[in-house]
Formats: C-alpha cells, structure tokens, sequence
C-alpha cells in the first residue's frame, strides 16, 4: 500500500467517514459515482470495485460489450466533501476504468487524457492548464430568471452572487483546488471562477470539482447554477477560457523567448503550438462545444471567436497571449478562448494538447496576429452540423480517441443534430405563424 493510500485510510478513521463516493465521468462528460463502504477501501485500491457499465454513456456498445467494468480510486485525489456533514462524513475519489482483465477501459476519457499526458512527456514537454470556468445562478432549473443586474468586476448590491462565489471559493479551497480569482462576468447573474495552473489531469479532475461545488452551493442557497453555454438570448454566453504553458524536464517554461522578434516574448515552440490550435480547432470543434447551444455562444456580439484568429488584445480572438507579465518567463503562455463549461474536459484537453503538439511535431509557421477576425481567417463552425461533418474526417480526432469514442460520439451528436433540426422553437412560432 502507497504512501496517499495509507493516508486515506488514516483520514476516513480520523474524520469519521462512512460513505467514500467513487466519481468517473462519462463520454459526454457527466460525472457518474457509487458508494462504498470504507471497509471495501483497501480490496478496491487493489483490486478495483466492479459496476454494471452497460448504462454509462460511451462505456459499451449497443450489445452490451465491456458492461463489467472496474473502477480502481486514485488514492491521490481523496478528499472530503465540505458539503455534507462532518458526522459520517462522505468522501470522493477519481477513478481509474479498468476492464476484468486489468487493461484499461480505452472509453474511459481520464484515460484518454492520459495518454495524450503520456505523448507529450515522450516529446519532452509538460503542460500546465489553468481554466477560467463561466457560469450563470438563476432562481430554479424551470427557467432563466435572474438574481441581479450586475455587471463586469460589480462589487455592490447588484451582485446577489458574491456569497455564493465566496461560499464556493472557500469549499473549493478545502478540498485543496487553490482559486486564483472570482468575479461577476459581463451579464447579469453570470459569474467566472479562474483555477490556478496546474497539472493537466489534475485540471480536467478540478473543472469536474468545480461545476459541482458550484452547484452544490448554490442549492444550498435555494437557487440553480448552470453551465449552458447560451442560456438567454439577451445574455452573453458562458465560456471556459483555456491557459496553457508547456514546460520541459528542467522546468524551464517552453513558451518563452525574450529575444522574440515580434515583441511578444513568445518561442518558435509557442508560435507552433498556437499554429496548431488554428489548424485544428475546426474540426475538434465538437469535443471543445459539443452542443448544440454550444454555437449559439459563438456568434456576432457574443465576445467569443467565430474564426480561427490569435493576437493579444481583440476580445474575438480565438487564442489570445496575454500582455499583463510579458517579461516574466514562469507565467508565460496562451489563452484558448472558444472551449465551453459543457465540454468534457478531460477529451476537450485532450484535443487541444494533440492539435498543439501536432504543430509543434509539424513545425507549422505562425501567421501575422490580428485583432480581429478577418474574412480570410478559417471560420469555426457555426452550428453543430458543421461540426459534425469536419468532425468526421479528422484524423487527428480520430487518433486522440480511439475508435470506439469517435464513433461513439458520431452517431451520439449526429441523433442530437437531427433532433434539432426538427424541432420548431418559439422564434419560428413568433416568426411565422401569423404571417405564412
């Protein structure tokens, strides 16, 4: 038994824990748990705790294939949840997807990101991500209705959120995911929670903490947080901004040259690696928004790139380098600005690794940076068919998942996709029934 194992089975004694949930996510990047008895603890971190995986979006095909699965916790990301009582306390752990053979589950999407982790330290590097994660608080899940007026940065009475985010600030905080900042965003009722960089596993396992701490404070407030991208119409829609830093083994941040030509401090590696999210993020636009409403975030008079642009101070842009520090090597790096809080976020990282490591491998020339996006500029898809249809001839998302996944999620957003088109909404009743 490891040193983090030990330490659980001190801890659950300690704090008087009697439920330890196990937390997985799906492919469409829900968290799934189970239980266990504390008792259970020491056989399962050996030997895994088996569960029905028919019923887990991804996990299986439709003849039921690979329905029993293991999960093994991952003893390192134990944590108590604030949350709940401290008198038969209930704890957390991610999980590892095996199958009964002990190969691991290649649906699991941790593992996945795994691999993607795995490939970059082959080519010497190490990423460091840190999310800024949107959201908005309405009265109840039956509907939009706001808490405020508030506005960008408000810290006054218009800001109904600021316990909520405090309270959130705060449970995050003991369950050890350091916050580096928290603010009203620029519409009513919607707020940002930025993560410190860290890890990339450790980053798609905190986006997942996060969204639910949100949510599990603001219930206990007695209203709803969501993480739709669009939720209103007269609203801007919600984001998560990706940072990204590359290091090497030395630790020395592979992003930065003060010698940069272009004044940006940015290396050949850095200019490559954004060249390789421009190339790529059409076609894996559908793991960076995968919905549906993802697209309507992505349109004029949103704040939020319609085309493959980089610069450093258009609010449109597609990748952004920020220019607060730009002498500072240690906080150098990149801002990918058209993912959203509903993607999964260990496949979203893992699409975003790969496209950027792909233009470093492909050694792709970065163009000239503009502050808008201009007309000859790759578009990003404007709906999730778009999406769809370069989806399906990526190599590169193909590589990332795996057959299974990519199929998977094929057939999945191609069934949501049709959905769409044949349902009739309230503008098309508003638009025409009166007149045709």
């Amino acid at each position: 038994m490891n040193p983090d194992q030990e330490y659980v089975l001190k801890t659950i004694e300690s704090r008087d824990v009697h439920f330890v949930r196990f937390w997985f996510t799906d492919v469409l990047g829900q968290v799934k748990s189970f239980a266990v008895n504390p008792n259970e603890l020491e056989s399962a971190f050996e030997e895994g705790m088996g569960f029905d995986g028919s019923r887990i979006e991804g996990f299986s095909d439709e003849f039921g294939t690979d329905c029993d699965l293991l999960a093994f916790p991952d003893a390192s990301t134990f944590q108590v949840l604030p949350w709940r009582p401290d008198s038969n306390a209930v704890a957390r752990m991610f999980c590892s997807i095996r199958k009964p053979n002990g190969e691991v589950h290649e649906r699991s999407p941790r593992h996945i990101l795994a691999r993607v982790v795995e490939a970059l330290s082959e080519a010497g590097f190490e990423a460091a991500i840190a999310p800024e994660i949107e959201y908005f608080y309405f009265q109840n899940a039956q509907g939009t209705e706001l808490l405020d007026d508030g506005g960008y940065f408000d810290l006054n009475t218009l800001d109904s959120g600021s316990d909520l985010r405090r309270d959130t600030i705060l449970t995050l905080e003991k369950m050890g995911i350091p916050v580096e900042m928290s603010h009203h965003e620029v519409s009513p009722s919607q707020h940002e929670v930025d993560l410190r960089p860290t890890g990339v596993l450790e980053a798609a396992d905190e986006v997942q903490t996060c969204k639910m701490v949100v949510k599990e404070i603001a219930a206990a407030h007695g209203v709803y947080a969501s993480f739709m991208p669009k939720p209103r119409e007269d609203c801007a829609g919600s984001g998560m901004h990706v940072n990204i830093s590359l290091f090497d083994k030395a630790e020395n941040n592979c992003f930065f040259d003060a010698t940069d030509s272009a004044g940006l401090n940015l290396s050949a590696t850095a200019k490559s690696f954004i060249a390789g999210l421009l190339k790529y993020a059409p076609e894996l636009s559908l793991l960076t928004n995968q919905y549906v409403n993802s697209y309507k975030r992505l349109a004029a008079g949103n704040d939020a790139p319609m085309c493959t642009s980089w610069g450093r101070v258009g609010r449109n842009l597609m990748v952004r380098v920020p220019g607060h520090k730009p002498n500072k090597e240690a906080t150098r790096h990149v801002v990918l600005r058209n993912p959203d809080p509903s993607c999964n976020p260990y496949l979203a990282f893992a699409a975003i690794l790969t496209a950027g490591l792909s233009g470093i491998q492909e050694g792709l020339e970065l163009t000239a940076p503009m502050d808008l996006c201009l007309p000859e500029e790759t578009p990003l898809p404007t709906n999730l068919g778009e999406a769809l249809a370069l989806f399906a001839k990526s190599e590169l998302a193909h590589k990332v998942l795996g057959d299974d996944v990519f199929t998977y999620l094929l057939n999945t957003k191609r069934a949501e996709w049709q959905d769409y088109q044949q349902s009739v909404s309230t503008w098309d009743i508003s638009r025409y029934l009166e007149v045709l």
